[in-house]
């Protein structure tokens, strides 16, 4: 089999390694656009904030590919899919022959047509992140336009260096596709406390050498980034006659109308959806790489769990977050003077949607309870305060965490293939990491893993 992925970033990446890890024999050839191994784009806002340098976030080391027999061209764009002869063709004339081929080609920044915007710096990939690290080292002020994730990841790490940030955002709140409006101030008040001034509710008009212009209003600032969303790049595939809508369409198999091509990660539209996250492009990676080698998995949707955890922000969000008393029982708990937002969605029983805003011990049980979507415990309060007697049925204490709990849900790992993990041998985070995944992707389970790794030593007696 000749297999050829287009796209070196997260999905290609883990696409590739699928295979490898089922199919030793095959020829597999990667075509990435950068020009550098593939990296983990979910880490970029420590890199901004320096708390990472670039090495820090590689996903594949440069020898691996050699090791494992792949072919990786990097820096070299297809620019058309032949799929007569089934061949892809780049943009200096290589000619590369498939027999099936995946289509991981991601998304791009959105850059809206405002006035001046060339002198802004989308916030998306690696060369961007350096190209504003740069500029950081010799600005005074910084304006960051758009306040969705990827805008509160650009201002945090750009707090980080010091720098006056100024976040500019046309809805009424932050991250508004994820939080309520309520979350959505909070959030904007502990990013206050980190020195970023937030302003929602505006519409930026120009972009000039003085700054961000807001109408008659000018915003002064001698670096500008743009967070303004994402899309997926379809256009290789529309050329090639395949159905494109949003996205990719895909089947649950994650193949395209072309029986031979697939398609997974952003750029893919699985049942009316395309997501924007790395644990469902993972997941698609892993089912793609089953179908291709001869296997029968199937691809369902994900359920998608917002992360951010980073210095003073803690944030997790999934499911239905904007429900109202009079759609769903909705449990909420808020301590503006602290920062903490807590907020539970329940629809016949079970948990629909949660927004967990500052530290929070009840981020685990409420993930394992909306990722189940089995029926909930009757003491509420005890769900969002797993500390109080009666807590929920399930807890973050590796003791009664049960086995098919998810721990890392970026990589599907629960807690039982950690402790077989740890049974065969590895015995401390890193080997952990190293044989299941888990961590690499958001890292926000890296303390749950270290945490389950320890009480596994403490029980049996070993030392890490």
């Amino acid at each position: 089999m000749r297999l050829v992925v287009i796209g070196n970033g997260m999905a290609g990446s883990r696409l590739v390694s699928e295979v490898r890890a089922r199919d030793p024999r095959a020829r597999v050839t990667v075509f990435g656009a950068e020009p550098w191994q593939p990296y983990n784009r979910v880490l970029l806002s420590n890199v901004l904030a320096g708390s990472s340098g670039p090495d820090q976030v590689r996903l594949l080391e440069a020898a691996w590919y050699a090791e494992h027999g792949v072919q990786a061209v990097l820096g070299a764009e297809v620019v058309q899919i032949d799929r007569d002869t089934q061949a892809v063709i780049t943009g200096d004339g290589r000619r590369e022959p498939y027999d099936v081929l995946v289509l991981a080609t991601g998304s791009e920044a959105v850059v809206p047509p405002i006035p001046g915007v060339a002198r802004a710096v989308p916030f998306r990939t690696l060369g961007d992140c350096e190209r504003i690290v740069a500029a950081a080292a010799h600005a005074r002020r910084a304006v960051v336009v758009g306040g969705g994730l990827l805008g509160v990841e650009a201002a945090r790490g750009l707090a980080g260096r010091g720098l006056p940030v100024t976040v500019l955002h046309l809805a009424g709140h932050l991250m508004e596709r994820q939080l309520d409006a309520e979350a959505g101030l909070m959030l904007g008040e502990t990013l206050g406390e980190l020195g970023v001034v937030i302003r929602t509710g505006v519409g930026v008009t120009a972009i000039t050498d003085a700054g961000v212009h807001l109408g008659e209003e000018l915003v002064e600032a001698d670096l500008v980034v743009l967070a303004c969303g994402v899309r997926p790049l379809t256009a290789l595939a529309a050329q090639a006659g395949l159905e494109v809508r949003r996205g990719v369409v895909v089947d649950d198999e994650l193949r395209t109308d072309d029986p031979s091509i697939f398609a997974v990660g952003e750029c893919a539209e699985h049942d009316g959806t395309v997501y924007g996250l790395v644990a469902p492009a993972w997941e698609q990676a892993a089912v793609a790489a089953d179908v291709i080698t001869g296997g029968k998995a199937r691809y369902r949707g994900s359920r998608l769990v917002t992360r951010l955890k980073a210095r003073s922000v803690e944030l997790a969000a999934m499911g239905e977050t904007h429900l109202e008393e009079d759609q769903a029982e909705v449990v909420r708990f808020s301590h503006r003077a602290r920062g903490t937002y807590r907020k539970l969605v329940i629809r016949d029983g079970r948990l629909v949607g949660a927004i967990l805003l500052g530290e929070s011990d009840a981020v685990g049980t409420l993930t394992q309870l909306y990722d189940r979507g089995g029926p909930l415990p009757g003491d509420r309060a005890g769900l969002l305060f797993p500390g109080l007697a009666g807590a929920g049925a399930v807890a973050d204490s590796p003791v009664r965490m049960p086995d098919a709990a998810k721990v890392c849900h970026c990589n599907n790992v629960t807690k039982g293939q950690i402790r077989a993990c740890w049974e065969a041998g590895a015995r401390d985070l890193a080997a952990v990491s190293a044989a299941t995944r888990a961590t690499t992707g958001c890292g926000t389970c890296r303390d749950a893993v270290e945490g389950i790794v320890d009480w596994l030593c403490e029980q049996e007696g070993v030392n890490a």
